[in-house]
Parts: structure tokens; sequence; C-alpha cells
């Protein structure tokens, strides 16, 4: 395997650990991350930072137990797939989540520089409404 991959399975054990810093530990300094359109964190966010204001206090407030059930990564080199599922229960609906996606990594060096989220926000719409 790819230190690439090597990179961004320790951010996936980190996630299932409960660990951010451990989830960051790798970010470059100016990683872009880019949420789905049609996802309620939809949008792009530089840094540390902003990622954590728009995409993980936001996730937090509004999940119980949401997590990543990772099905496979795919090593790419530089580019490593995740695919796998979103699995979680809202908060002010209650209504449980499950929903495919796919992420797209790419690293360089030691630092990952980049995210993309692929997921299924018809089925993350449904059950935040």
């Amino acid at each position: 395997m790819s230190k690439a991959y090597d990179i961004v399975k320790a951010h996936y054990d980190a996630s299932e650990r409960g660990d951010l810093d451990g989830m960051m530990a790798d970010f470059a300094d100016n990683i872009l991350w880019t949420e789905m359109d049609g996802a309620s964190t939809a949008g792009t966010f530089t840094g540390r930072d902003e990622i954590i204001q728009n995409v993980f206090v936001p996730i937090g407030n509004d999940w119980d137990g949401f997590g990543v059930n990772l099905e496979r990564l795919i090593d790419g080199g530089d580019d490593i797939v995740a695919l796998g599922w979103y699995e979680a229960k809202h908060k002010k609906t209650g209504k449980t989540l499950k929903a495919r996606m796919a992420h797209v990594w790419t690293v360089e060096g030691d630092k990952i520089v980049r995210f993309q989220q692929f997921a299924d926000t018809k089925v993350l719409d449904d059950a935040e409404h």
C-alpha cells in the first residue's frame, strides 16, 4: 500500500476512536475540504478551523453517533478513494440515516491536501426533515 493509503487509513482509524486531533493530524495547513452540494454542510472550506466550524461542529450538533462505516479504501497512489456508508440518528427528527458515500482524498508528500465528498444527499435531507 502507498504512504497516502496509510495516511488516509489513519484518518478513519482516528474517526472510529472519536479522536478529532488524530483525524486532522495529517491535514495540510491549507487543505481544501469539499462537502457535496445538497448537504446541510455543503461548501468548500480551507484549513482546519473552517472545517471544524463548518463540518464537524454542525455534525456534532445535529447527529447522534454520526460515523462512517468504511467498506474499502482504493489505493490510487496519491489519490485514495473511500467507499462506505454514513450512519447516524438525527437529534431533532429522531430519524436514522444510512447514506451511501464516497470520499476522494489527495495526498502530497505526507499531508492531505484535498478531500471531496460524494454522498446520497437525498437520504441525508430526508433524515433531517
